[in-house]
This record gives C-alpha cells, sequence and structure tokens, in this order.
C-alpha cells in the first residue's frame, strides 16, 4: 500500500517548502475496518494527502496528528476501536501508527509510490472521440496505467490529462505489446478498425478485459467478420459488447464512461487480493 502519486507529489512539495507534516499509517487491522492494513496518508497543519478510510477514524487521526506537530512529539501508536465509542459500527480496532516526514521517508514513500505504479494494470481505450476521451476522463482519479490511442493525431491535439495519449498508426501493434492482464477497449471511428482491435485483443487470450463499444447487431456482424477473416469466432467468448451493461439505456457519452469504467475495474481486480 502507498500514498497515491498525485498525493506523494504534495508530500514532496510540503517537504521542499518546509512545511512539517506527520504519516499516518494503519500499523494493524482486527476486524471490520474502513481500510486495509498499510493504508496511509499524511496531515500537515492546514491540509493532507492520501486517506486511510474518511469518517470518523480519520476526523480522529487528523486531530491526532496535528496534536502531535504542535507537541513537538510527532511519533508513536494509537490504538482505537471502532465502535460505539467514537460513534462508528465497524465493530473492529485499528492501530494508527504516527511518524515525521522527514528526507528518508519521503523517499520511502516515492519508492513504494513508484511500485505501486508499475504493478498497476494497464487499460487501452482506442479511439479519442467523445465516449473515448470521456472514459479517459472517468480513469483518471482510478489505480490503473491508462492510454487513450488513436490512429489520428489531429483526435489528440490537446490532451491534457495524467492517462497517456499514444498516437498509433498500426493500433493492432500497441495491442500485442501489452502486458498480460490488460484491459482492451475498441471505440474508434471505424466499425473495421474496431473489429481488428478486438480480435487481435481476443487472440492474447490473457485479456482481463475485452470490450467493443457498438449494439447487438455489431457483435454479430463482428463475429461473422471473424470467421471470414480467419479468426474465428470461438475467440469471442470473452467480448463485451455492448459495454456498460443493459440496466441503463442513456447514451450519453459520461454515462456510458462510467458505467463502462466500473465494469473494467471490477475486471481488473476481481481476482486481487
Amino acid at each position: 500500500m502507498a500514498i497515491p502519486h498525485d498525493d506523494y507529489v504534495k508530500v514532496k512539495d510540503w517537504l521542499a517548502s518546509g512545511v512539517p507534516a506527520i504519516l499516518v499509517q494503519i500499523a494493524s487491522v482486527k476486524g471490520s475496518a474502513p481500510r486495509e492494513s498499510d493504508a496511509m496518508m499524511a496531515v500537515s497543519e492546514h491540509a493532507m494527502a492520501g486517506t486511510i478510510g474518511g469518517g470518523q477514524l480519520e476526523w480522529i487521526a487528523l486531530r491526532e496528528a496535528r496534536n502531535r506537530l504542535k507537541s513537538g512529539e510527532p511519533g508513536g501508536d494509537l490504538d482505537i476501536p471502532l465502535g460505539p465509542e467514537i460513534g462508528q459500527c465497524c465493530g473492529g480496532r485499528v492501530v494508527l501508527r504516527f511518524s515525521m516526514i522527514d528526507q528518508a521517508v519521503s523517499e520511502q514513500l516515492h519508492a513504494q509510490s513508484e511500485r505501486q505504479r508499475e504493478s498497476e494494470p494497464h487499460v487501452l481505450i482506442f479511439g479519442a472521440g467523445h465516449t473515448g476521451r470521456a472514459l479517459a476522463r472517468a480513469f483518471e482519479p482510478l489505480p490503473c496505467r491508462v492510454f487513450l490511442a488513436d490512429s489520428r493525431a489531429e483526435s489528440l491535439a490537446g490532451h491534457r490529462s495524467r492517462v497517456e495519449a499514444l498516437h498509433v498508426a498500426m493500433p493492432e501493434a500497441a495491442v500485442r505489446g501489452a502486458p498480460p492482464r490488460s484491459a482492451f477497449v475498441a471505440m474508434t471511428h471505424s466499425h473495421d478498425l474496431d473489429f481488428l482491435i478486438t480480435a487481435e485483443a481476443l487472440k492474447r487470450g490473457d485479456a482481463a478485459y475485452c470490450g467493443m463499444i457498438g449494439s447487438a447487431t455489431k457483435r454479430a456482424v463482428f463475429l461473422n467478420w471473424l470467421d471470414e477473416n480467419g479468426y474465428g469466432r470461438a475467440i469471442a467468448d470473452q467480448l463485451v459488447c455492448p459495454i456498460g451493461g443493459s440496466a441503463v439505456r442513456d447514451k450519453r457519452p459520461e454515462v456510458i464512461a462510467a458505467l463502462t469504467a466500473a465494469e473494467i475495474l471490477t475486471a481488473l481486480y476481481a481476482d486481487r487480493e
């Protein structure tokens, strides 16, 4: 567990500016708790970065950390029951560990943040149209390394996001080069290109998620396309098309993006501990 990269940048800036801060880490958990062991956040006098689960537990941690900053005794543990005593009903118990953030701790947080980022699953979104961009925005705060790919450079112009823009002349090559257990979503300007990208993703056999925007009719046409182009429709067992489920019929890009992001995240993280 680590503080997310964007939050680590805040901590680094605090240290560079001489702003004192304390690291609050869940050292142990018994029973039910808002976050798992090793979840952490950083606290300065007027700000915070990261989270240990919110609610009353986090409020107590914030108050305790700032009291420790004022007292000049930042280190130590605090045992907290998550019951009626603090107005929560989780029923578990956590031990919070407090430590001053110095250069050594900052470097440790940076290393943890980088390791976490390297372990994040890859999501490749093909097509930088309205829905592709909306899906990229939906993924911005999520623990995935996301690429917005398009064969048209002008479609990626002006893209500013922690989601990485990827100009690809041959999208199928990007599919082949992705690591195992990646997620692939085809939503380009061309059905033929969607078909090629999706076929290559399915052909890999190791994708965590393979989705293609479209209707049941488009799925049926794609199955015929697979047979006609030598792939065979048997590889389409894992295909998600339409994407985003069928419970909500709203076709606005942002709605499709939210539903699809949840679908992809479930596929990527369901098997992770």
